[in-house]
């Protein structure tokens, strides 16, 4: 697997996932247990966490396994994927936040889903932020993206916050949502 910059050496091989957990002052990133299903079928039911992502409709618990599940295949097809976001102070996972690119997506996208009991405390910033490095310094990434429904306004101060600017729209589960973007050379950290 190659990256636009330099070839990417996934890690650590365990049980077939290459595994990386990344920290940040208040948050653990780190790979799926069966364990995290309780919560994330919780996070997946929520009416107002889920009207923005795929159909825009809540998940049963066994479409909620389902999303697990890809989420741990796509780090295992394509070495990366969405980390299960814990809160170091409580071990709680608050959400999930990393890469998606399925063949057929529109690139190379860095996104983020926490529970609703999480929002507003800045969470989603200093994960996504902690993963855009990583993209960039680890991964070699030259782009990264970000789709967002237009009518996800805390998403795109989050997209903001990261210095991604908005490039145009594109459609996905047939939905139009705004792409919001940064180069390597943007990152402030570059």
């Amino acid at each position: 697997m190659s990256t636009e910059g330099k070839p990417f050496r996934p890690p650590v091989l365990v049980g077939g996932i290459h595994m990386v957990t990344l920290e940040t002052e208040r948050l653990t990133l780190r790979m799926w247990r069966e364990s995290d299903f309780e919560q994330h079928a919780a996070i997946c039911a929520d009416p107002e966490v889920m009207r923005f992502l795929g159909e825009g409709k809540p998940l049963s618990r066994f479409d909620a396994w389902r999303h697990m599940a890809m989420l741990v295949g796509h780090w295992h097809l394509r070495g990366y994927g969405h980390w299960a976001v814990e809160e170091k102070a409580s071990g709680r996972l608050l959400g999930r936040v990393g890469f998606f690119n399925p063949e057929g997506w529109p690139g190379f996208e860095l996104g983020w889903t926490l529970g609703r009991q999480y929002w507003g405390r800045g969470y989603a910033t200093e994960a996504a932020r902690r993963a855009l490095g990583y993209a960039f310094t680890e991964m070699g990434k030259a782009r990264v993206i970000s789709l967002i429904d237009p009518g996800n306004k805390a998403s795109i101060k989050v997209a903001e916050r990261l210095g991604e600017r908005e490039e145009g729209k594109a459609e996905v589960f047939g939905k139009e949502v705004i792409v919001y973007g940064i180069d390597r050379g943007a990152w402030p950290s570059a």
